[in-house]
């Protein structure tokens, strides 16, 4: 054990703690950067990052040295987690813009239906009545839309409901969930697999690479903000297939979309 690690135990002082604090607070800070680029300018990034320290300091009071996971790595997935958090709790995004999404995502999985394959932007323009300038504007006003966002429209009324809701405590506790998304890993591979081959290199350079928006343009010679299209329909086609298949395996509905915005989450967890 180094000393940096020493320091975590439950006796440290608190000159020690301050001390692990600030050598974490650029990685909050960059986290924090790294999701408010996907935010309208409305959001204060400074919000942010108030939520990842919040994270942090969580993630020092109950970081365990006997798991054999470093401190850094532990304390990324809580500074995220608490970022979200705070975005759920803000509900940053208008409820319109979702219902357009929503919108969407029925016109891609009604043509993928009719047509045996993805249908183009082109196609899904006019499925919607909008000239390909409109339909490519929506795709950009959509981006950052999935994140954050816990929330579905329920049945027939319309009502929206907080998917967090249906969630019995830790998710990790019900076998039938653990089950189901052991399957989704298969599944969103699958899913991926079926994306143009530009799509698949906008989320593995974005995702996975690390890459900004620019420099992802940089790389496949577009501009940023069409970066940020093919990032948003990338992701309503994995949602829309994803939803297919879990159609397909009689999953009650609410599980199958806290499945799924599970799995869009999963796409863009190793930053």
């Amino acid at each position: 054990m180094n000393e940096s690690e020493k320091a975590y135990s439950t006796t440290m002082s608190e000159d020690e703690r301050n001390r692990i604090l600030l050598d974490q607070l650029p990685q909050v800070r960059y986290i924090a950067r790294h999701i408010h680029d996907r935010l309208p300018n409305h959001v204060p990034l400074e919000d942010l990052v108030h939520a990842g320290v919040v994270g942090l300091i969580d993630a020092l009071n109950k970081y365990d040295l006997t798991k054999e996971v470093q401190f850094k790595t532990y304390a990324k997935f809580r500074i995220r987690g608490a970022i979200l958090d705070s975005l759920r709790e803000l509900d940053w995004s208008p409820r319109d813009l979702r219902r357009k999404s929503r919108t969407l995502e029925e016109a891609t999985a009604r043509l993928s239906h009719d047509l045996g394959r993805s249908p183009t932007e082109q196609e899904l323009a006019q499925e919607l009545a909008m000239s390909l300038q409109e339909f490519q504007h929506l795709l950009t006003e959509l981006d950052g839309l999935d994140l954050g966002s816990m929330h579905i429209e329920s049945g027939e009324e319309g009502h929206e409901e907080d998917l967090c809701e249906y969630i019995p405590g830790n998710p990790e506790e019900s076998p039938y969930y653990l089950t189901l998304r052991t399957e989704l890993r298969s599944l969103l591979s699958r899913a991926i697999n079926e994306l143009s081959e530009k799509e698949q290199q906008v989320l593995s350079l974005y995702y996975y690479e690390e890459l900004t928006m620019k420099e992802v343009g940089a790389v496949l010679g577009v501009g940023e903000s069409r970066v940020s299209q093919i990032r948003s329909l990338a992701l309503i086609r994995l949602r829309t297939r994803l939803q297919q298949m879990l159609a397909t395996k009689a999953v009650p509905g609410h599980l199958a979309a806290q499945a799924v915005v599970q799995a869009m989450e999963a796409t863009w967890k190793r930053y």
